[in-house]
C-alpha cells in the first residue's frame, strides 16, 4: 500500500452516470488488475474505495457511477485538483489460472477491473473473451475499448435494447468452451455466475469499507477457510471458498 497525491488530468461522462477519470501519479504499488484505490474526498470522513481500470507506470485510470455523497462531489473535481489517494489495496485477479480461454464477466461498475484483467491475458498470450451486462443501453460504456484490444465482446441488457436479452448468466449458459472465469459486480449477480459456471473462477465483492487495508475489520465475511476481510484478503475470493 501506498499513499500519495495524484493529480486529475481528465474527468469525464461516459454515460449519464458514469464516468471516467485519470490521475496521474505514483502507481508503483499497483501489481495486479482487481486491485483498488481509497480516495479522500474533502469533507468526508470515509475514504471511498475504487477498482482501478488500467495504470501504467505514472497514471492510473478509474471509472465510477454517481451513487451517493461522495462520487458526485469527485464529478464536479476537474483537472489539476490533487488528490489523497491509498493505491495497491486488495489481493487482485491470479492470472496464472486462467488457462487458455477464460471468461471476463462484468456487470455494470463491475466492467471497469475487467479492462486491465484483459490486457494482462493478452499479454500473457490468452484468449480471453468478455461479457459485460447493463440493465439497457443507455447504461453501457466501454464495449469499443475492450474491441480495440482485439478480444470477442458479448454484451447482454436486461432490457434487450443492445445485446443479448437478459443477463450475462444467459450468455454464459450458452457457452461450453472456456477454461475459468473471472468477475465482478452485483452480488446476486457473482452469486448466479457461481452456480451456472462449469469451471472455478475468481470473483470480485463489493463491501462498506471503513480503512480499507484490514485495520478496521469492518468489511469481513466468512469463507470455508475461516474469516476474510474483503479489502485486504480480497476483494477477490475463489469460487469454491464462498459461502452463500
Amino acid at each position: 500500500m501506498n499513499q500519495s497525491h495524484f493529480k486529475i488530468v481528465k474527468n469525464e461522462p461516459l454515460t449519464s452516470t458514469v464516468y471516467r477519470m485519470v490521475l496521474e501519479g505514483d502507481t508503483s504499488a499497483i501489481t495486479r488488475a482487481g486491485q483498488f484505490i481509497n480516495i479522500k474526498i474533502e469533507g468526508l470522513f470515509l475514504r471511498r474505495p475504487i477498482s482501478v481500470c488500467d495504470y501504467d507506470d505514472s497514471s492510473i485510470t478509474i471509472l465510477y457511477k454517481t451513487v451517493g455523497k461522495g462520487t458526485n462531489i469527485m464529478k464536479d473535481l476537474t483537472p489539476s485538483t490533487q488528490l489523497d489517494i491509498l493505491t495497491g489495496l486488495g489481493n487482485g485477479y491470479d492470472t496464472t489460472k486462467s488457462g487458455n480461454h477464460p471468461l471476463l464477466i462484468g456487470g455494470g461498475v463491475g466492467v471497469p477491473p475487467m479492462y486491465r484483467l484483459a490486457k494482462n491475458l493478452l499479454d500473457e498470450g490468452k484468449t480471453p473473451v468478455v461479457i459485460l451486462g447493463f440493465n439497457t443501453k443507455d447504461e453501457a460504456f466501454y464495449m469499443e475499448e475492450f474491441k480495440q484490444l482485439g478480444i470477442e465482446v458479448l454484451v447482454a441488457t436486461a432490457d434487450g435494447t443492445l445485446g443479448t436479452k437478459g443477463f450475462v448468466t444467459d450468455i454464459v449458459k450458452s457457452l461450453t468452451a472456456y477454461t475459468y472465469f473471472y468477475t465482478c459486480g452485483p452480488e446476486p449477480m457473482l452469486k448466479a455466475l457461481s452456480a451456472c459456471t462449469n469451471t472455478s473462477g475468481q470473483l470480485s465483492f463489493e463491501e462498506r469499507m471503513g480503512c480499507g487495508f484490514g485495520a478496521c475489520m469492518g468489511c469481513s465475511c466468512q469463507t470455508k477457510y475461516g474469516n476474510k476481510r474483503i479489502c485486504k484478503e480480497g476483494p477477490v475470493l475463489e469460487k469454491e471458498e464462498i459461502i452463500w
